[in-house]
């Protein structure tokens, strides 16, 4: 097992980490910007190196910086984290190249998931069913245009090399193609390293339905069932829960072993994510692989009782799987509500400021993964997520109940935060008759006027 671990991230993902670590033995060196000087991860860890200033190019995406405090902390690997870096697969690949090992995927592999167009046209080959679109990135209104009316619209517009919903776009007739083509290609151009997009037939109603995966250097692969993370805002996930209210165990079996399927046919490592859209007559479609730690990884925790994260850490080091497939039993209901520093009632506009009073709920069976307090100012440069609220329960219910009663329980002063817009999610038919979609935020939610108060 390694000694010391770098950890090229920030907040609660940073903590997160910093505490597996801590619990195998490993000491735990953070990174910080300027901005994040007084983070909690840079209090919590064993060592802090400051790597810039508040903009991301300079400090947390600054691979020089980076690998300069690995090596002065001597440290014998990295851990990514989710988002900036963590799928980056010249990151990966400069790491081992410097002697540090890159708690991840392998280089290759990541060049691979990276691009979606690649390992859909992979996951076709392996037999998976993947959403009707193009095969190629296009390039040009014309070709788009063809595609399209093959297809049908609507259609997505999708970042060839891109995440997160960023560079997305729904079509929904010709004359719109032109514009929204540009419009993703020019922010897929700033935002990742291609500017190439594709086309996919858009989905009506559909879930977003994803596999949790685990895959060892010696061709042990498991899965951890799978999350809805179906409630969502531009394509934003909002809310997550494992397992999914409309999965049976004939479609859980069907949809596991296709992600399996994927993660030996590309010999994957380490943890990773296999996710797919279920469309209304039950049917499933890979979309992408997130090749990283999620950050709803918790509500898989505690519906498996693995700790992902030791996982990571275990494979990385070249350690055999602890677990088999028969190993895992997936136990009750888990539930996970993002915080984010947004109000709702401002069409989630960021909410900036310092937090005045923060009194997390407590409990049995809640768990916070965060990283703010009382007194921490938010800085304007980073994602909104504050923290993340988990319930355990035995049903659906009763991990709703628990959900409801413990942000009712939450105690966030100075700046408004996206629980209220959770506790009319919790509350509304629609969710809790399992019949949410993809876009039961914009559409449903818009549709009956209902007005979110900000907290």
């Amino acid at each position: 097992m390694f000694k010391k671990i770098l950890i090229a991230n920030r907040g609660e993902i940073a903590l997160r980490v910093i505490r597996a670590c801590r619990e195998v033995g490993i000491k735990a060196v953070a990174i910080y910007s300027e901005a994040d000087r007084l983070s909690r991860h840079v209090e919590e860890a064993d060592e802090a190196y400051c790597v810039g200033p508040a903009p991301v190019a300079s400090s947390y995406l600054n691979i020089q910086k980076i690998l300069a405090k690995a090596m002065a902390a001597h440290v014998d690997a990295i851990h990514p984290g989710y988002g900036f870096l963590s799928e980056n697969g010249e990151f990966a690949s400069i790491c081992e190249r410097y002697g540090f090992k890159f708690i991840g995927p392998k280089p290759e592999t990541l060049d691979l998931t990276g691009n979606k167009v690649k390992v859909r046209k992979l996951a076709m080959n392996l037999g998976l069913p993947v959403v009707p679109g193009s095969s190629e990135p296009v390039d040009n209104v014309e070709d788009a245009a063809e595609i399209a009316r093959e297809i049908g619209f609507p259609v997505l517009i999708k970042p060839a090399a891109g995440g997160g919903g960023r560079g997305l776009r729904t079509v929904h007739s010709e004359k719109e193609l032109k514009a929204q083509l540009e419009s993703s290609a020019r922010e897929a151009g700033m935002t990742f390293i291609s500017a190439g997009v594709f086309i996919e037939k858009y989905l009506e109603k559909a879930r977003h339905i994803e596999v949790q995966v685990l895959a060892d250097h010696y061709g042990n692969a498991i899965h951890l069932g799978e999350r809805d993370c179906t409630i969502q805002r531009r394509y934003q996930k909002l809310i997550e829960e494992s397992p999914s209210p409309v999965v049976d165990e004939n479609l859980r079996r069907r949809i596991t072993e296709a992600a399996l399927k994927l993660v030996k046919g590309i010999n994957y490592t380490n943890a990773g994510t296999v996710e797919f859209l279920l469309d209304q007559e039950g049917n499933f479609y890979f979309i992408e692989m997130n090749s990283r730690i999620q950050v709803e990884h918790p509500v898989t925790e505690l519906v498996s009782g693995i700790d992902i994260v030791k996982e990571q850490l275990r494979i990385a080091a070249g350690e055999k799987l602890q677990y088999s497939q028969k190993d895992v039993t997936l136990d009750g209901w888990a539930l996970e509500c993002r915080i984010n520093a947004e109000d709702p009632g401002q069409n989630f506009m960021p909410s900036l400021g310092t937090i005045t009073a923060y009194v997390p709920p407590g409990g049995v069976l809640v768990r916070i993964d965060d990283y703010v307090y009382a007194g921490y100012n938010i800085p304007p440069y980073y994602d909104s997520l504050l923290g993340k609220v988990v319930v355990w329960g035995r049903t659906r219910n009763e991990a709703i109940d628990r959900m409801k009663a413990a942000l009712q329980g939450f105690r966030i002063e100075g700046i408004n935060t996206t629980i209220p817009f959770h506790m009319q999610v919790l509350n509304h038919p629609v969710f809790l008759n399992g019949n949410a979609y993809t876009l039961f935020t914009e559409e449903l939610m818009s549709r009956e006027s209902v007005t979110v108060s900000s907290s």
